[in-house]
């Protein structure tokens, strides 16, 4: 197939090997000027280390986690209990989510209290920086 001139704004093969054991989709790095940070993680497994995110942390620029179930006939089943904090709030996790963490809001901390099948966490922050 003949190149297009859009084809620099395509990622067809996800970068590994960066900060922390996901695959990213989109970055400045990959796509220069996107300005936006698109992370996934196959969870296939009870996460090890676990917690995964023991640090809270803030940025300067809005994110969304995504934990997504991969049965097609249960959308809303996520495999799983993720716990994690926003402020000094307990969030727990047991189903599709869609969780949106405005700029400078501390969270982190985050662990599998229970792992029943594969499910994906993404990420997607509104900053091109990995």
């Amino acid at each position: 197939m003949a190149e297009s001139k859009y084809d620099k704004y395509m990622v067809t093969i996800p970068a590994t090997g960066r900060k922390g054991p996901g695959a990213w989709l989109m970055s400045n790095e990959l796509v220069p000027g996107c300005n936006v940070n698109i992370m996934y993680n196959w969870i296939s497994e009870q996460p090890k280390p676990n917690p995964m995110h023991m640090a809270m942390e803030s940025h300067d620029y809005d994110e969304f986690i995504l934990n997504i179930g991969m049965d097609p006939q249960h959308p809303e089943y996520l495999g799983g209990e993720i716990e994690g904090y926003m402020g000094d709030e307990r969030q727990l996790i047991t189903a599709t989510t869609a969780l949106y963490i405005p700029r400078n809001v501390p969270h982190g901390r985050v662990s599998w209290k229970s792992f029943e099948r594969p499910h994906i966490q993404m990420a997607i922050k509104l900053s091109g920086k990995i």
